[in-house]
C-alpha cells in the first residue's frame, strides 16, 4: 500500500541493511536534493505495535536522515511534513531481503555520467553555485567534474568505459589545454601509468603558481603580461602557470632592478641576482671574503661583565627554598633573557669595512616564500686578505679568502672526487639536485626509525641541546634548538613509505592538550600526560627536526649516520628506488652499470637496445621484487639501495675510500665490496604493530 505518512511517526529499523558510517557523509547532499526536489522515491516502511501509527523505514535510511536534517535546520516542521511511503507487512527475515534487494541493484552514476549531468545542468542556467546548493555538494567538486567533461575526447571516452581510473582523469584534466592532453595520452594512452607520472609529465614544460618565482611575479603582472593559467581543480599544488618564459623574464627584471638599487644603496662591487635560496652554484669561480668577529667595544665588555654578576644573584635567589612559584618564574625568565643578550653580543655578525665594500659583492636570494634577501656572505673576483683595502692583492695572505672553484687566473680546477654517496652507479657524479633530494629522503627513512626509539631521541635531544650551550658550533644534523630544518629541495616530493608514516605517527599521537586555549592550560595539560604518550610526542618532534644535510655541500651528517647504525636501519625497507624518484634521473650507462652490478652482464644485455623510459620502467619493477627473474638476481635488487640513501657510519667504515670520478670504471664492483669492508645498517624496519606502540 502506498501512502503517506508524518515525519515526526518515523523511525529507523533496525534491519536497514545499510550500516555503513561513510553514509553519514552524505547526508547533506541528501537534504539539498530533497529540498529542491523533494522526495522523489517511497521509502519502504513497516507499521509498529507501539507508540500506535508509528512506523519503520527498514528502506530509506538517507532520505529518512536527509529530512530530520531539514527537520534540525527548521526547512520543515516534521509533525506536518508528508513523506511517501510504502508500506510493506512481513516477517524480519522477509523484511530483510526486501530491504537489501532494493540497495542492491541501485546503480551508481559513474564519474563520466556525472560530468555530462552537470555540463548539461550548467548549460542551462550557468549557476554553478546553484547546481552546487541542489546537489549538496562544494563548488569546486562541480567545477570539477565540469573540467572533467572538457577532456579531450579519446580520454573522457576511455573514462567512460574504465579504460582508466578517475584519478588518471583528473591528472590528465589538470591542464585546460587539450592538446597538451592529447600528446600525453599518444605516449601513455591507457597503459600502465599513474596519476602522479600524468601529472608529472603535463607539468614539465608549466610552472606552479606556488614556485617562489611565480610569487614573486603576482598573478595580476603575469597575466597583464599575456600569461595564461591552467587552473588545477584536483590537487593542492597550485595553478599552472602556462608560459613560464615570461615568468622568469618578468623575475629578472624585478630582481635586477632590486639589485641595482641595493648595489647603490650599500655601495657594493656587484649583486648578482639569482632565482634560487642557495649560492654554491652562482659563486663557482669567486672567493668568499672571511670577516672576523668584530671585537668587542667597552661598552659591550661593561654588558657582559654586568650580565654576570646579575646573574650570579639571581642564582642565589632562586636557591632560596622561601621563594614563592610565581617569584621563581620571573627570575628564571630574566635570567634567560640575560643569556639570550650574551649570546647576542657575542655572535654579533661581522662587519664589512667600507675600504673592502668597492672590491666585494654578493647575491640577492629567493627565499622558498618569493621574498628577495641579500645574502650574508661576501664574495670578490680575486683573493683578499683581512685587513687589506684590496688595491694590493700581491703579497697579503690569501688564507682568509675562501677559494669557491676557481684559481687566482680565473680559470676553474678540476673538481676533487665526489665521495661515494654522492655519484651514481658507473662512477658519474649524480646531479646536485637528485643528491639533495636522496638526501631528504633518506633523513626520512632516519626520521621513520627514531619514532620506535624514544629513548634514544631523548639521549641525542638532551645532547644536542646541552651541548650547543657550551660550543661555538658542532655538526648536530638537528633543529632540536626550535627551527624548522630548511630542505635543500624545494617543490613537490616523490611519496616514501617513511613519509607516509611519519604522517600517520602525528595522527596517533594524544593530542588532546592543543585544545586548551592558553599556553598555561596547554602546558598543564602536557604535564597530565602519561609517560607514554610523553615519550611519543618527544620521539616525533626529535624525528621531524632532523636535517637532510648539513650545508650546501654534498655531504653526510657524521652523526646521522651514528644513530642509523645503533638503530640498525634498514634502508631498503623503507625506500625503493622508482622512475620518479631515480631512474628518470640518471643517465642510461648509469642504469646499465647497475644492472651489471645486480644481474650480470645478461640482464645488461636485455636492456641495453631499450629506450631510456623503458629501461626506467623496468628497473622500478624489478627493484620492487615485481619482475620475473632469478631469485638472487630479485634479492640483490631488492637489496640494493644508491650510497646516496646509506647511512655510512665512518666511525665503523674509515676504510671506504671515495670513488673516483670515471666514467671507464664500474662502480658497482666498487658498491659491492662495500658490504664486507664497510658494515652498513642492515636490519629489518621494524613491524607495524612495533612502529604502532
Amino acid at each position: 500500500m502506498t501512502t503517506v505518512v508524518k515525519l515526526a511517526k518515523l523511525t529507523l529499523s533496525p534491519i536497514n541493511v545499510r550500516k555503513r558510517p561513510d553514509e553519514l557523509l552524505e547526508i547533506p547532499q541528501m537534504a539539498a536534493d530533497i529540498e529542491a526536489r523533494g522526495v522523489l522515491q517511497n521509502l519502504l516502511v513497516t507499521p509498529v505495535k507501539k507508540p500506535r501509527g508509528t512506523f519503520e523505514v527498514f528502506d530509506g535510511g538517507r532520505r529518512l536522515r536527509g529530512l530530520r536534517l531539514l527537520a534540525e535546520r527548521g526547512v520543515i516542521d516534521a509533525d506536518t511534513y508528508d513523506v511517501p511511503v510504502k508500506v510493506l507487512i512481513g516477517d524480519e527475515a522477509t523484511l530483510s531481503e526486501t530491504s537489501t534487494a532494493a540497495n542492491f541493484h541501485q546503480l551508481k552514476m559513474t564519474p563520466a555520467e556525472e560530468c555530462r549531468a552537470f555540463q548539461y545542468f550548467i548549460g542551462l542556467n550557468n549557476d554553478i553555485d546553484g547546481v552546487a546548493k541542489r546537489f549538496g555538494l562544494t563548488r569546486r567538486f562541480v567545477e570539477g567534474r565540469l573540467r572533467l567533461a572538457t577532456l579531450a575526447e579519446p580520454i573522457f571516452e576511455a573514462l567512460s568505459e574504465g579504460a582508466i581510473t578517475l584519478d588518471v582523469a583528473k591528472a590528465y584534466a589538470s591542464t585546460e589545454n587539450q592538446e597538451k592532453q592529447l600528446l600525453v595520452w599518444k605516449s601513455y594512452g591507457a597503459s600502465y601509468a599513474n596519476a602522479d607520472t600524468i601529472r608529472r609529465v603535463i607539468a614539465n614544460e608549466t610552472m606552479n603558481s606556488t614556485d617562489p618565482v611565480a610569487i614573486l611575479v603576482g598573478e595580476d603582472r603575469y597575466v597583464d603580461a599575456g600569461g595564461t593559467i591552467d587552473r588545477d581543480l584536483f590537487s593542492d599544488s597550485g595553478d599552472k602557470w602556462v608560459n613560464p618564459e615570461i615568468v622568469q623574464r618578468l623575475a629578472a627584471d624585478i630582481m635586477e632592478a632590486e639589485a641595482k638599487r641595493v648595489g647603490e644603496e650599500l655601495g657594493l662591487a656587484w649583486i648578482r641576482p639569482i632565482a634560487s635560496n642557495y649560492t654554491h652554484s652562482a659563486a663557482a669561480g669567486l672567493y668568499r671574503v672571511i670577516l672576523p668577529q668584530p671585537d668587542l667595544t667597552d661598552e659591550q665588555i661593561a654588558r657582559l661583565g654586568a650580565i654576570a654578576e646579575r646573574q650570579s644573584v639571581i642564582t642565589e635567589e632562586m636557591a632560596d627554598d622561601s621563594l614563592d612559584e610565581d617569584a621563581y618564574k620571573l627570575l628564571d625568565q630574566e635570567y634567560d633573557a640575560l643569556e639570550n643578550e650574551v649570546r647576542a653580543i657575542r655572535e654579533a655578525a661581522p662587519v664589512l669595512p667600507d675600504e673592502l665594500r668597492p672590491h666585494v659583492g654578493a647575491f640577492l636570494k629567493l627565499t622558498p616564500k618569493g621574498e628577495m634577501v641579500l645574502d650574508t656572505e661576501y664574495y670578490s673576483e680575486e683573493p683578499i686578505p683581512v685587513g687589506d683595502t684590496g688595491d694590493d692583492h700581491g703579497d697579503g695572505d690569501t688564507d682568509t679568502a675562501d677559494r669557491n672553484g676557481a684559481s687566482g687566473s680565473g680559470r676553474t680546477p678540476t673538481p676533487p672526487a665526489a665521495p661515494p654517496e654522492a655519484v651514481a652507479p658507473g662512477g658519474k657524479p649524480l646531479s646536485a639536485r637528485l643528491y639533495d633530494e636522496l638526501a631528504m629522503q633518506r633523513r626520512d627513512v632516519l626520521a621513520a626509525a627514531m619514532l620506535s626509539h624514544p629513548a634514544l631521541a631523548l639521549d641525542y635531544a638532551l645532547f644536542v641541546m646541552i651541548d650547543d650551550r657550551t660550543s661555538s658550533f658542532s655538526a648536530y644534523g638537528s633543529t632540536i634548538r626550535a627551527q624548522s630544518p630548511q630542505d635543500p629541495a624545494g617543490g613537490e616530493q616523490p611519496a616514501t613509505r617513511a613519509r607516509s608514516y611519519l604522517a600517520e605517527a602525528h595522527d596517533g599521537l594524544d593530542a588532546s592538550w592543543l585544545e586548551h586555549k592558553s599556553e598555561v592550560d596547554r602546558f598543564e595539560a602536557f604535564r597530565a600526560l602519561d609517560d607514554d604518550s610523553k615519550a611519543a610526542w618527544l620521539a616525533y618532534i626529535v624525528a621531524i627536526s632532523l636535517e637532510a644535510k648539513g650545508g650546501n655541500r654534498a655531504e653526510q651528517c657524521p652523526l646521522h649516520n651514528r644513530l642509523a647504525t645503533i638503530m640498525e636501519v634498514d634502508v631498503a625497507a623503507w625506500w625503493r628506488p622508482t622512475s620518479e624518484n631515480f631512474f628518470d634521473r640518471i643517465s642510461k650507462g648509469s642504469i646499465l652499470s647497475l644492472l651489471n652490478e645486480v644481474g650480470g652482464a645478461a640482464l645488461t644485455a636485455r636492456h641495453a637496445t631499450m629506450k631510456k623510459s623503458e629501461i626506467s620502467g623496468s628497473c622500478a619493477k624489478l627493484f620492487a621484487g615485481e619482475a620475473i627473474v632469478e631469485p638472487e638476481v630479485r634479492d640483490a635488487a631488492l637489496a640494493w639501495v644508491p650510497n646516496a640513501m646509506r647511512f655510512l657510519d665512518r666511525t665503523v667504515a674509515d676504510d671506504l675510500e671515495p670513488a673516483e670520478v670515471d666514467t671507464d670504471e664500474q662502480l658497482g664492483d666498487v658498491e659491492a665490496d662495500t658490504g664486507a669492508d664497510a658494515p652498513v645498517a642492515d636490519a629489518q624496519a621494524p613491524d607495524q604493530d612495533a612502529l604502532a606502540a
